[in-house]
């Protein structure tokens, strides 16, 4: 993980990993949920409200993250409006806490009934007190231990009508944040917790059942590891693709390389005009201009989408949509 973060800081604009990387970890967490989407739809879908409802619903969740990483990084704590607002824009809603009884957590097969968390309206809210008071506790607990039993003791509790496991996965990044392990929220931990879902689940309520804390926090701390080491890889590859990029467009397109144009190809994977326009300052002629000469230099691809064209940044697509997870490490 300290790898990770030297990494990331090492970049010249680390808003681009937030905007690019964040995308993944939102598909992998809404895929745990079976809102399953592809990237193609994801990256075109940006500002389209024409696009397929598990889009719509990747992208609330890589705005709910977003609204997190900038609360905790202007408070430097998560308070339990952080998580209400995450929440807020997971559902697009404002319900708040449970305050009805009768949530139960069933087995997705046979339908039977494996875990009540607590049901009253008080003892909800009494609990999410205790939690946000445990994850600020200044007790000398190691930070990524305090993570998995905050998650843990989040799920269990399932402060809300909808969106919990989601919200729960954005506190796991919002903590590495508070903890400055992590500046950014490119941890994927939710690929891992895709691969290994059954064992996510068993290893939830068996600390309920028999109160077997280790085998749970050995898991997630697995997780963890093997993620940051993806990260690692697939931050120093895109550091690479884009200097290369960079050497590329000053040697053959000098007269319109800046940075502010290398850093719109690589935010986003499928862009267009209105975001050359935005991003750079410059009219609708202009952009399009640009993008042009870049699709015929070969450093895009042109593509019509509805009544939209896009121009895809190919390798990055590739890189971004290619993440792979080895579960085989120690």
């Amino acid at each position: 993980m300290a790898e990770l973060k030297g990494l990331c800081e090492s970049l010249p604009n680390q808003g681009i990993l937030l905007d690019t990387l964040a995308i993944q970890e939102a598909k992998d967490s809404s895929e745990i949920e079976n809102i399953i989407t592809t990237h193609d739809e994801l990256y075109a879908s940006q500002e389209d409200s024409s696009v397929t409802p598990a889009a719509k619903e990747v992208r609330h969740y890589v705005s709910a993250l977003r609204t997190g990483y900038e609360a905790v990084k202007s408070s430097g704590l998560i308070r339990l409006e952080t998580l209400l607002s995450v929440q807020a824009e997971l559902e697009q809603n404002r319900a708040g806490l449970r305050k009805l009884p009768g949530t139960v957590l069933k087995n997705e097969s046979s339908g039977e009934v494996i875990y009540e968390p607590p049901q009253s309206a008080a003892e909800v809210e009494s609990l999410m007190g205790n939690l946000i008071d445990f994850i600020h506790a200044d007790d000398g607990l190691d930070p990524l231990l305090r993570m998995t039993i905050t998650h843990h003791q989040f799920e269990s509790i399932h402060p809300f009508y909808d969106g919990n496991g989601r919200t729960g996965r954005i506190l796991n990044l919002l903590m590495l944040q508070r903890d400055g392990l992590l500046e950014l929220p490119v941890l994927y931990l939710s690929r891992y917790i895709t691969l290994t879902k059954p064992d996510y689940y068993r290893l939830l309520q068996t600390v309920r059942d028999e109160n077997r804390w280790a085998e749970w926090c050995c898991y997630l701390l697995r997780g963890v590891a093997l993620t940051s080491r993806s990260a690692v890889t697939l931050v120093k590859a895109l550091r690479e693709l884009m200097l290369k990029t960079k050497h590329d467009l000053r040697e053959r397109l000098p007269k319109l390389y800046s940075q502010d144009l290398l850093n719109n190809l690589f935010r986003h994977p499928y862009t267009k005009i209105e975001f050359i326009e935005r991003e750079l300052e410059v009219s609708r002629i202009t952009a399009g201009k640009y993008l042009e000469q870049l699709a015929t230099a070969g450093f895009v691809r042109k593509q019509k989408m509805g009544k939209t064209n896009f121009y895809i940044n190919d390798p990055l697509f590739a890189l971004l949509s290619g993440v792979t997870l080895d579960l085989t490490g120690s």
